[in-house]
């Protein structure tokens, strides 16, 4: 199991997610890049595992809302077209974090 984020942060302008992790990595992830990958039903087929979310159809200065914590496992986020379904496991942020890393990695940028 995945642990809690040390510490997470929406920086609004810079339109990222701040993360630091129990093992001192620290990662930004773009608000728009977490509302793509968006895990919840609307988003994804259930069954085929199918991304149904076109991410040119997110606007590109979506941000949170409203940011809260279901129990100790996971973040809810509201987001500002008014999409508020999906769960961001810490599993699932900290998938995300390694995409990111491996992403910035191929286009020589850090994380």
């Amino acid at each position: 199991m995945i642990p809690a984020p040390s510490q997470l942060r929406a920086h609004r302008d810079d339109r990222v997610f701040e993360i630091a992790w129990p093992d001192g990595s620290a990662f930004r992830l773009p608000f728009h890049f977490v509302r793509c990958e968006c895990p919840c039903a609307v988003c994804v087929d259930e069954i085929t595992g199918v991304r149904l979310l076109d991410p040119a159809a997110v606007p590109a200065e979506i941000q949170p809302v409203q940011l809260a914590f279901s129990g100790n496992y996971a973040l809810k986020v509201t987001w500002s077209d008014g999409h508020n379904t999906g769960l961001y496991t810490w599993s699932k942020l900290a998938e995300l974090c390694r995409q990111k890393a491996a992403i910035a990695i191929a286009s020589g940028s850090a994380p």
